[in-house]
C-alpha cells in the first residue's frame, strides 16, 4: 500500500520541510488528488539552504501567492520515472524548467536529483537538493531584498 504523494512525502523523513510549506500553501488537497504528478522534491536540507529567513518568510499567509507559485515550479503534470527524463525542458504548473542529465543522475535548473523514482498512486517524487525558484519569483525577492537594505 503506497499511498499517494502527500502520504509519501509526510512520511519521507528528508522532506518534512516540504510538506510543512505544502500545508502552508494550501495544496495538500492536490498533491493527494488524482494527479498524477511528478514532483521534484527539495529536502530539508534543500530548503536550509535558502537565504536566512527566507523560508519563515514564505510560510507567512501574507506570501501565501509566492509560494504557491514557488511549490507549483516543482509540480510536472503527468508522470515522467528517472528514466524518461531527457534534456531539454519541462513544463511545471509555474512554468518551464532546463532538464540534463549527467551519467544517470537528472539536473533540473541547478538541483540534482539525490532520490529518484518514489512510486506514489497518482505520480512519482523525485527528491532534488535545492530549491527550485521561478524567475519571477526570483526577480521579486531580489527587488524586495534591495528595498530592505536600502532602509537600514
Amino acid at each position: 500500500d503506497m499511498g499517494n504523494l502527500l502520504d509519501l512525502a509526510s512520511s519521507n523523513a528528508s522532506l518534512q520541510t516540504l510538506v510543512q510549506a505544502i500545508e502552508s500553501a494550501g495544496l495538500a488537497e492536490l498533491l493527494a488528488g488524482e494527479g498524477p504528478y511528478t514532483v521534484f522534491a527539495p529536502t530539508d536540507e534543500a530548503f536550509a539552504e535558502l537565504p536566512e529567513g527566507l523560508l519563515e518568510r514564505l510560510l507567512l499567509p501574507e506570501n501565501r501567492e509566492i509560494l504557491q507559485q514557488i511549490l507549483a515550479y516543482h509540480v510536472v503534470q503527468g508522470e515522467i520515472p528517472s528514466s524518461e527524463i531527457t534534456p531539454g525542458t519541462i513544463d511545471t504548473l509555474s512554468g518551464g524548467v532546463a532538464v540534463d542529465v549527467d551519467g544517470d543522475r537528472a539536473i533540473v535548473n541547478d538541483a540534482s536529483v539525490i532520490q529518484a523514482d518514489i512510486q506514489a498512486t497518482n505520480g512519482i517524487i523525485h527528491a532534488i537538493n535545492r530549491v527550485l525558484l521561478p524567475p519571477q519569483v526570483q526577480e521579486l525577492l531580489t527587488s524586495q531584498l534591495e528595498a530592505e537594505l536600502q532602509q537600514n
